[in-house]
């Protein structure tokens, strides 16, 4: 890949580049890294509401950058329970932080065993080095 991205080791990733961290029945997902590198200079992020009901694999929110506005898709069903709302008016910390404070929603899942299709970080590396992102 040439460039070093952080692929932290305690979450679960999609090939889309969104990331989900369980804790018991409460994922937070985001974007990942090499999301936030590809998409460039974040501008704008359009949040779910709370109580918003999110079907896995569907879009749910829209990230706009100044190179593109992208589609988020959830990683889990189920229902939105708080939404980072900071990122309304700094959606730049997506692209400082995309792991700790640039988190996107935490999601009451419908189903835990759902996130059992995400691959690992090393699985995700190694995806990546082979799409070459």
């Amino acid at each position: 890949m040439g460039e070093k991205f952080e692929i932290p080791k305690d979450l679960l990733y999609s090939k889309e580049h969104e990331w989900v961290k369980v804790d018991g029945d409460i994922a937070t997902q985001g974007i990942t890294d090499i999301a936030q590198h590809i998409l460039t200079d974040i501008v704008f992020v359009e949040l779910p509401k709370v109580g918003a009901k999110v079907e896995q694999s569907k879009s749910f929110m829209v990230i706009e950058s100044v190179k593109s506005v992208s589609d988020v898709n959830a990683r889990v069903s189920g229902e939105i329970v708080e939404i980072n709302e900071e990122l309304t008016d700094n959606p730049a910390i997506i692209n400082e932080d995309p792991y700790k404070n640039g988190w996107l929603v935490k999601i009451k899942m419908k189903d835990e065993s759902k996130v059992e299709n995400m691959l690992s970080s090393e699985d995700y590396g190694k995806h990546c080095e082979e799409a070459k992102h």
